[in-house]
């Protein structure tokens, strides 16, 4: 059977809560995914990661989060909630690599976003804050649930 779900986890581990998709990504590999999803892992969401988005139906990027609520809260959003950035900072690169995708791709799959409120994000400070760390068991539950749900919608 073909991969249909790309499950693409963005972040990178030592700069605080952006890890949020590494450790989500860590979280994952130890359970059982259904054999249709591929799990990746993006450090950057530069052009580089477009070939993630490809051979697939549908794609559920991991990553932090800026603007969605209090610190640790969790969001599932469609693409389109995803801004182009207009400005460095975190997360400069998931909005215009998910409007790139829609550009380039000649059928790009259906993506979703899962993501973390970053509490902070400081370059060279691994470890989450206690909030994104408390999120992570929710984080698990919501991915499963979402990859069960697709997968019936499909059948």
């Amino acid at each position: 059977m073909a991969c249909s779900t790309h499950v693409i986890c963005f972040g990178n581990e030592l700069h605080g809560d952006d890890g949020f998709g590494p450790a989500l990504h860590a979280e994952l590999t130890g359970l059982g995914l259904p054999p249709d999803t591929r799990l990746m892992r993006a450090d950057a969401a530069s052009p580089s990661a477009i070939d993630c988005f490809e051979g697939c139906d549908q794609v559920l990027v991991i990553d932090a989060l800026s603007g969605y609520g209090p610190p640790g809260s969790l969001h599932v959003l469609a693409a389109e909630a995803i801004a182009r950035e207009e400005t460095p900072g975190h997360g400069a690169g998931v909005g215009c690599l998910l409007e790139t995708v829609l550009k380039v791709l000649p059928q790009p799959p259906q993506i979703s976003i899962v993501g973390v409120e970053a509490d902070r994000i400081d370059p060279f400070r691994p470890g989450l804050s206690r909030a994104v760390a408390a999120a992570m068991p929710a984080a698990t539950r919501t991915v499963m649930a979402w990859l069960r749900w697709n997968r019936r919608a499909r059948s």
